[in-house]
C-alpha cells in the first residue's frame, strides 16, 4: 500500500469513530435529558433571599461592634435603613458584611 492509500485510510477510520461518537452521545443524551435537564434546574436555582434573611446577618455584624460599618454598607446601597434597600441587592450586600471584621 501507498502512503496516500494508508493516509486515506487512516482519515476514513478517523471519520467513521467520530460519527460513532456522535451517535453515542446522541443516544446517551436521549436517554438521560430528563435527568440532565434536571440537575442543571436546580443548580440554576438559588433560595431567595429575603429581608430578614439580610437582617438577621446585618444585626449579628452591628451587635459585635460594625454598626457604623453596616450604616455605610446600606448607604452604599441607597438607604439609610435595610428595609430600604432594594432586594436585587441583597445577595451584593451579604457579600459585602461576610468581610467585615476580618482583617486580612
Amino acid at each position: 500500500m501507498s502512503k496516500m492509500s494508508d493516509l486515506a485510510m487512516t482519515i476514513k477510520e478517523l471519520r467513521n469513530a467520530a460519527a460513532a461518537i456522535n451517535e453515542t452521545a446522541d443516544w446517551l443524551a436521549e436517554q438521560f435529558s430528563d435527568s440532565i435537564v434536571e440537575a442543571s434546574n436546580s443548580a440554576e436555582k438559588k433560595p431567595e433571599l429575603k429581608l430578614e434573611n439580610v437582617r438577621a446577618v446585618l444585626a449579628e455584624k452591628s451587635r459585635v461592634g460594625f454598626t457604623a460599618d453596616v450604616r455605610t454598607l446600606l448607604e452604599k446601597y441607597g438607604a439609610k435603613r435595610l428595609s430600604e434597600v432594594d432586594s436585587k441587592y441583597y445577595e451584593a450586600l451579604l457579600k459585602d458584611a461576610e468581610v467585615l471584621g476580618n482583617a486580612t
